[in-house]
């Protein structure tokens, strides 16, 4: 089963840059194997959104491990939102 867990965060720190620096550093020690992919908004900056991309044999109930742990390590820098999508078949 393909499913998606977006972590969106809305950071209330100043500089941009190093946010998105340390953001990416962090996901790229913690991805392994796994498909991570970071996005930020067009126009306001302190918006990011993380995707995770899953294939399992099941959708973890509120969250992955990984997923679970990156929301606990943005907590300090902002709002977050956390949210599973499951593929639809085709």
């Amino acid at each position: 089963m393909k499913w998606l867990e977006i972590i969106e965060l809305r950071s209330i720190n100043s500089d941009h840059e190093l946010l998105e620096s340390q953001l990416q550093k962090m996901v790229h020690e913690a991805a392994g194997e796994q498909t991570i992919k970071v996005y930020r908004r067009e126009i306001i900056d302190s918006d990011l959104s993380i995707h995770l991309h899953h294939d399992s044999p099941g959708v973890e109930k509120g969250g992955s491990p990984l997923g679970l742990c990156l929301v606990s390590a943005l907590k300090p820098l902002g709002l977050l939102n956390h949210r599973i999508w499951i593929e639809m078949r085709s």
